[in-house]
């Protein structure tokens, strides 16, 4: 919401694990843990200033996203929880690397 994104509320909310979700840069598909009811409309996001990174498969919702132009990052899901083995570390070293940066 802070880029201006438009909340809705999700038809039906994303409660427990075997959430399918699409990492889009390179189309892995990871088994998630989940617990929200509202998600942001990826079409209120400016895309010059945001990457969608992360789709529901179930409901092609927005799970996740980067700043274009700053090292900001977000899920919408439990990357700690590891429902599938251990599918979402790669967010924690994405993470890592951006704080590394000078």
């Amino acid at each position: 919401m802070a880029m201006g994104g438009y909340k809705q509320r999700l038809k039906f909310g994303h409660h427990g694990g075997n959430h399918p979700v699409q990492h889009l840069p390179t189309g892995k598909v990871l088994i998630t843990a989940q617990n929200h009811n509202y998600h942001i409309e990826t079409d209120s996001l400016d895309p010059a200033e945001v990457e969608i990174t992360y789709l529901s498969l179930n409901d092609k919702s927005l799970e996740g996203m980067r700043l274009k132009h700053r090292p900001v990052l977000s899920v919408q899901f439990h990357p700690e929880a590891a429902p599938g083995p251990h599918d979402a570390h790669d967010i924690f070293s994405e993470f890592f690397g951006l704080i590394r940066k000078p």
